[in-house]
């Protein structure tokens, strides 16, 4: 195992890194003796899968990019139509409206708001 000191946004952290084989790469020089005291890294923080409200429909409606979900515009048993907004998403400061792919009554809700959301998780369900 071998111990580097990495400083990122100004914090430092030390790591120590296991060199498994193959080719070894140049060894940085350590840094000075009045460098800040070494930190841990913060764990990354993880939300919760939402519990899905109603059962599957035949139609998904699909993140198209990660983000975070601002609002939830229907219920379970609404009607919606082609091009509805369905649901509000924030990606990079920007907040989008998810369109419904066609007409149909909500089968399910598998995003509660606040949750966060990777490309391609279902949001909800079409029947």
């Amino acid at each position: 195992m071998k111990k580097f000191r990495i400083n990122v946004n100004g914090k430092s952290y030390e790591v120590e890194v296991e060199e498994l084989g193959g080719v070894a790469s140049p060894v940085p020089s350590p840094a000075p003796a009045s460098a800040p005291t070494a930190v841990s890294a913060p764990a990354p923080v993880t939300t919760p899968a939402p519990a899905t409200s109603g059962s599957a429909g035949s139609v998904s409606v699909s993140a198209p990019m990660p983000g975070n979900i601002i609002k939830v515009n229907v219920n379970v048993g609404d009607k919606v139509t082609s091009g509805q907004a369905v649901v509000i998403l924030e990606a990079m400061k920007m907040e989008n409206e998810i369109a419904s792919p066609s007409d149909g009554v909500v089968a399910s809700i598998n995003v509660t708001q606040g949750a966060t959301v990777n490309t391609g998780d279902l949001l909800i369900t079409l029947n």
